[in-house]
């Protein structure tokens, strides 16, 4: 029996095959990127192209085929990550106040920061050679800033200074200090950011 012909007169694809070469390509792409995932939140926080091939049990020219280059590569690990944060993101504040609500956000923020801590590490490590972290980078401080802004009384809102301060409180870069350099449990570091937030809400 002659394969069918499609209208050109060539004879229409394999549907099976290409439907197979699909599903193998897709599955290629989602453990290089689970690969990618692995490797740093394992701690190495810039992986090398042949370190994601070994780790996703395929060759250097796959992983280039699916992304043409690490920022491709880490465009799409992003949106792991945001898919990831969305829930803690989107779920309601339970606090009755501004006051309440912010420090509710100490709270969400430090489960999202110890849920992100490595990726966002390997951001700072590699965002100087990367167009995509440096727009990535200031695009996750404006929303966190939006956020901010909006849960906070407001008269916090509109002092600069107030405003500026309880931002760099509630930023990451505040949480690895706490975690790392001062070595402090999450649940430490959350209580200190608590008492910090607490007191420039009163004061």
């Amino acid at each position: 029996m002659t394969p069918p012909v499609s209208l050109s007169g060539a004879s229409a694809p394999d549907a099976p095959e290409t439907d197979g070469r699909r599903r193998r390509a897709q599955d290629s792409r989602q453990r290089i990127v689970e690969a990618m995932l692995a490797l740093v939140h394992a701690g190495d926080p810039s992986p090398a192209a042949e370190q994601v091939a070994a780790r996703a049990g395929v060759g250097l020219r796959t992983v280039f085929r699916h992304f043409r280059d690490m920022d491709s590569l880490y465009r799409e690990i992003s949106g792991v990550i945001e898919a990831e944060l969305r829930t803690i993101v989107k779920t309601p504040f339970e606090g009755a106040t501004p006051r309440d609500r912010v420090l509710e956000l100490v709270r969400r923020r430090a489960a999202a920061y110890e849920k992100i801590g490595p990726f966002r590490r390997a951001w700072a490590v590699n965002r100087h050679r990367s167009r995509f972290l440096e727009a990535d980078q200031a695009r996750f401080v404006h929303i966190a800033r939006e956020i901010l802004k909006r849960e906070a009384p407001p008269e916090v809102a509109r002092d600069k200074l107030k405003f500026e301060a309880l931002d760099a409180l509630l930023s990451f870069e505040a949480w690895e200090r706490l975690r790392r350099d001062q070595d402090l449990t999450p649940r430490r570091a959350a209580e200190v950011v608590e008492y910090a937030v607490a007191r420039l809400l009163d004061g």
